[in-house]
């Protein structure tokens, strides 16, 4: 398996639940949480992109985010420690394909401000 993980406690369980649900044959969990406006070193927006077999029976995007969304479910609630989660989850024919076109996957835009509700940036 093909893994990048950026280091940190929430990174850590995230990729330690997606990989012992989905057997991912590739995974990265990208911290994004520096491209928001929360305090240095936070671990609230992320972006996951996950490939696996498990995905072959969940035929839309939606079906593979909610079994991404039920796995991390204690993460995502309302008191778990992660505010935004973005998923990018196929089978490996999928990413094959993508992967042969020369597609890569887009990195994702800054933040444009939010609602002004978190601390500012140290």
């Amino acid at each position: 398996m093909t893994n990048s993980v950026a280091k940190g406690p929430v990174s850590e369980v995230i990729a330690e639940k997606l990989t012992a649900s989905f057997s991912p044959v590739h995974l990265e969990v990208r911290n994004e949480s520096h491209m928001h406006n929360v305090p240095t070193g936070s671990e609230t927006h992320f972006k996951v992109i996950i490939i696996s077999d498990k995905f072959k029976d969940a035929r839309t995007p939606i079906k593979r985010h909610r079994l991404v969304n039920e796995t991390l479910k204690e993460e995502v609630a309302a008191d778990g420690p992660v505010h935004a989660l973005s998923i990018i989850a196929m089978t490996p024919e999928k990413w094959q394909e993508k992967m042969e076109k020369g597609e890569a996957v887009a990195p994702s835009p800054n933040c444009m401000g939010g609602d002004g509700s978190l601390p500012k940036r140290k």
